[in-house]
């Protein structure tokens, strides 16, 4: 990246983001805009099919470089920061030394599914949702539970090594906040939501839940606040107050400054997530979402989310990229799909490998529906882009359910954002407003908002408000009818992927 001038006259807040493929450091000015960037990339390592690790070490040291070529992109040093925030792949699991701060083993990423076998186990039979009123999650290989017990049942020795307090469990937040202070041991109510362990009504790790999982409490973080200062940093950044964590998908909503009741964000990647703000009360899901705490200030409630995950949009555009030959770039798929004013009654299912939210079915399979020999690539092209929008609508119409309120506008970022063609899509799906900011990193500064408040370097929630700018907006155009009639359709090809995969495949 070409070197930012900073203003050294001011001070400016970090954000370090951990993610599944790299590690980013970003630095932020008073107004939310950026000053620096700098990333990192690092393996994903496959030792078996289904099985995917990281080594945390290699991350820690990517964090670190990443850090420090952002501050000298803009000319600064650790004193120029008020503070740092960290957001994090969320369920990825790491074990390490309490003493030598050296890892037990890899890193079991969200991705895995080597703990389908446990989850079997603690569903006793049939029930996944045993734990949901507790945790808010259902039982699937996703969460960071299963894995911890899986590690220490599969790892000799680690289990009373665990129950003596000698090795420490942590998300990638509490991973990196260890090594960033020389040996503090936390998370926040984000990450610890997503383990599985913690009790959403006590925002503290469940006892029942933890002796079902054969789990010791020594090893566990404390849980605190996402925006409070947890402890000074050392090494590149001594002295700056590491003072935010959130899961990456929280951050994003603070960034979004979606702070209020009723307020959406949607991150559009390879996969893409919502998350409505529920207000300081969880919401249990009867439609498919999953409860989740949104972010929690200091020295006040938290606040909780449902979301919907949806596991495959821009994947899907990389597929049909690589598979059928059409367009050079994830980009042009746009630009193929406008050539044509509709779908031509085709409709794509990307259930590469199930379907997430709302219907959480592992045996569904992608399917093509609907082909003529009137389809012709733009109709394909254009069926591709409307399956994350009708995915989308799914979700919100089970949020809609959930909650009895009434959607205004969606906010979204992430990569697919820059397809105008799509942003219009989801207004004509959803039938309101799409708000683009004009700051798309909303998960670095969501990190960075939340340490700024915790230090004092933004006063409160208005102030960030103030700083969000919509970049564009769409607007629905869609004939009311006509959108349902497609929907209509869009479900009856969702039926037809559902329970594809029959015992002897």
């Amino acid at each position: 990246m070409t070197p930012v001038r900073a203003d050294r006259r001011g001070r400016y807040v970090a954000a370090i983001d951990q993610g599944t493929t790299s590690s980013r450091c970003m630095i932020f000015d008073r107004r939310g805009g950026i000053v620096s960037l700098a990333r990192r990339e690092h393996r994903q390592i496959f030792p078996q099919p289904g099985w995917v690790e990281f080594d945390p070490q290699e991350i820690w040291t990517c964090v670190e470089q990443s850090v420090k070529e952002a501050l000298a992109y803009a000319g600064l040093t650790a004193s120029s920061l008020a503070a740092v925030g960290v957001t994090n792949q969320r369920e990825t699991t790491v074990v390490w030394d309490r003493v030598t701060g050296v890892p037990v083993r890899n890193a079991v990423s969200w991705q895995d599914t080597r703990t389908s076998t446990t989850i079997e186990s603690l569903a006793a039979g049939s029930d996944m949702d045993r734990f949901r009123e507790r945790s808010g999650l259902p039982l699937t290989t996703y969460f960071s539970g299963p894995k911890l017990a899986w590690l220490l049942a599969d790892t000799p020795g680690l289990a009373a090594r665990a129950g003596q307090g000698d090795v420490l469990f942590g998300t990638m937040d509490s991973w990196l906040i260890w090594n960033l202070t020389g040996g503090l041991h936390v998370t926040d109510v984000t990450n610890a939501s997503r383990t599985m362990l913690m009790n959403l009504a006590t925002l503290d790790w469940d006892e029942s839940i933890l002796r079902e999982f054969g789990i010791p409490r020594a090893m566990l973080p404390a849980i605190r606040p996402s925006s409070h200062s947890y402890g000074l940093a050392t090494g590149v950044l001594e002295g700056v107050p590491v003072a935010a964590a959130l899961g990456d998908q929280h951050a994003a909503l603070f960034g979004q400054t979606a702070f209020s009741r009723g307020d959406v964000k949607s991150t559009y990647g390879t996969g893409s997530f919502l998350l409505l703000n529920t207000g300081h009360e969880p919401v249990r899901s009867a439609h498919g979402l999953l409860t989740t705490v949104a972010f929690q200030l200091d020295g006040h409630p938290a606040s909780y989310a449902l979301e919907g995950s949806i596991a495959v949009t821009g994947g899907l555009v990389q597929w049909f990229r690589d598979t059928f030959g059409l367009i050079h770039t994830a980009a042009e798929i746009e630009t193929l799909a406008a050539t044509v004013s509709d779908n031509g009654g085709c409709y794509i299912v990307p259930a590469f490998s199930g379907l997430f939210a709302p219907h959480w079915n592992a045996t569904a399979r992608g399917v093509i529906t609907g082909l003529t020999s009137y389809v012709k690539p733009g109709h394909l092209a254009r069926a591709a882009l409307e399956a994350t929008a009708w995915q989308t609508r799914e979700v919100v119409d089970a949020m809609r359910a959930d909650t009895g309120t009434t959607l205004t506008e969606l906010r979204v970022d992430g990569g697919m954002t820059a397809d105008n063609l799509l942003m219009q899509l989801l207004a004509d799906t959803l039938g309101i407003s799409v708000s683009r900011p004009t700051v798309a990193e909303t998960t670095c500064l969501g990190a960075a908002y939340a340490a700024g408040l915790a230090v004092g370097y933004w006063a409160d929630l208005e102030v960030l408000r103030s700083n969000w700018h919509k970049a564009a907006e769409w607007h629905p155009r869609l004939d009311v009818q006509l959108r349902e009639r497609r929907y209509r359709k869009w479900r009856k090809a969702v039926r037809r992927s559902l329970d594809w995969i029959d015992e002897d495949d």
